[in-house]
């Protein structure tokens, strides 16, 4: 089991671009066992995990259902705790790892996974806030799509008494990051408007409910037609059709002297015309470069377009304009005291009925292909969450190989004992009967 040191890394995006066809998901069945690590010495006793592993990048099929040995045989050290994961969130950054368009995860083969949620089994030694039997919420840098992980007890967060795991592993990464936007970069007041991209994803979902903490905000969203009725009714002012009209023009018409605060997870063109929306004194936040990821596969020539068309403009001309750009990656700040004090807020909205993440959809690790594709071809409205758990077929399958495995045991046991010379079976029956017991 693998958890990098490196900075927490998450990211929620989604690209404008219509997909490459997907390819076929890999058989639910194709668990495998992997090597240990360099250095690490497979525990015979401890049960190995199931857990999804980044082999290499691509397709969806680079990533691999397997079973792996728990780290330090599942002891915690003295400041981490052992969780018992019941649930993983998916974040778009981890289609760009896939890709390797995501410098922040750690080279193949790795196990993927930000943020998760599930119960606490044992503590270290030095661990004074957590115990066994507690409900959390965890935040890494990746490493936490598997059945068992090993955290640091300070990046964990208990979970309130109301809130399902499948919204615990929700919340983190998208109420985070659009939070911190909203609030610590763009300083969101009464009265504002906002344009929020890819509106019926986890962060746009996230935005529009935290701009609703605010009186007054009007929010500008954009999303496929499909998806307009549900994002309406959780709280957007406007949304937009980004595939048949120019949101630039729509928003003109609404609002002609534009727009207060701009959040852009795309990149390229989109950055430009977001700037070129804001009224003066107005804040574009920059945190991803979704126009870069179209098909399955990294794309040079997406990520040439987007690198091209980025907003490129000088100290002088933002004083001129009187507008502010920022950029944002929750993954590269290392200031997790703002974290805590953030998530802290976040918990007490949620305890509040003020926000409450949105679930699109759950799939078991077998079906990670299709939980990844879904995101990508951007069919999901919310959250889309991992299942450590197998499903019910998986379960039988495996008690069946158990069973084989007992009765082979079983069957090689009589096969000594009949080697025994008959005359000494006779002679010696009670030896016999122990060797065969």
């Amino acid at each position: 089991m693998s958890t990098e040191t490196a900075p927490i890394q998450p990211l929620d995006l989604d690209p404008h671009e219509t997909p490459d066809p997907a390819e076929p998901s890999p058989p639910a069945d194709d668990v495998q066992q992997s090597a240990a690590a360099p250095g690490e010495e497979k525990d015979k006793k401890t049960p190995a995990v199931r857990a999804l592993v980044l082999t290499g990048h691509g397709g969806y099929d680079k990533i691999k259902l397997q079973l792996r040995t728990p780290e330090e045989g599942g002891v915690p050290a003295r400041d981490q705790v052992l969780v018992r994961v019941k649930a993983c969130g998916l974040n778009f950054a981890e289609l760009m790892g896939r890709q390797g368009l995501y410098d922040a995860l750690a080279a193949p083969p790795v196990t993927m996974g930000m943020e998760c949620a599930g119960v606490v089994e044992a503590v270290g030694e030095d661990v004074a806030e957590r115990k066994a039997g507690d409900r959390v919420m965890v935040l890494s840098s990746s490493g936490l799509w598997q059945e068992l992980v090993l955290v640091p007890a300070d990046q964990t967060f208990i979970m309130p008494d109301a809130m399902s795991f499948q919204e615990g592993a929700a919340l983190p990464v998208n109420y985070l990051t659009a939070h911190m936007m909203l609030f610590q970069m763009a300083n969101l007041r009464p009265g504002k408007s906002v344009l929020v991209h890819m509106a019926a994803g986890g962060v746009g979902i996230a935005a529009t409910q935290l701009c609703q903490t605010v009186s007054g905000v009007t929010v500008f969203g954009t999303a496929s037609a499909s998806k307009h009725k549900v994002i309406l009714q959780g709280g957007l002012s406007h949304a937009i059709d980004y595939r048949t009209k120019d949101y630039v023009e729509e928003i003109r018409t609404i609002s002609p002297k534009g727009l207060d605060i701009v959040l852009d997870p795309l990149g390229g063109s989109d950055t430009q015309k977001g700037f070129g929306l804001l009224k003066p004194m107005g804040t574009i936040v920059v945190f991803g470069a979704a126009n870069s990821v179209t098909g399955q596969k990294k794309n040079l020539l997406a990520m040439a377009k987007t690198w091209y068309n980025q907003l490129s403009i000088s100290t002088l001309k933002l004083m001129q304009a009187n507008k502010s750009v920022c950029g944002f990656h929750l993954g590269y700040l290392k200031d997790f005291t703002l974290i805590r004090q953030t998530m802290d807020t976040l918990l007490g909205l949620y305890v509040q009925g003020k926000i409450k993440p949105r679930i699109d959809s759950t799939f078991h690790f077998e079906e990670v292909t299709d939980a990844m594709r879904r995101m990508h071809e951007r069919q999901n409205i919310g959250k889309v969450i991992l299942l450590p758990e197998p499903k019910k077929g998986e379960e039988k399958e495996q008690e069946k190989e158990e069973e084989k495995e007992q009765e082979q045991e079983k069957e090689e046991e009589p096969a000594e004992a009949s080697a025994i010379p008959q005359e000494e079976e006779e002679a010696k029956p009670e030896e016999v009967k122990e060797e065969q017991g």
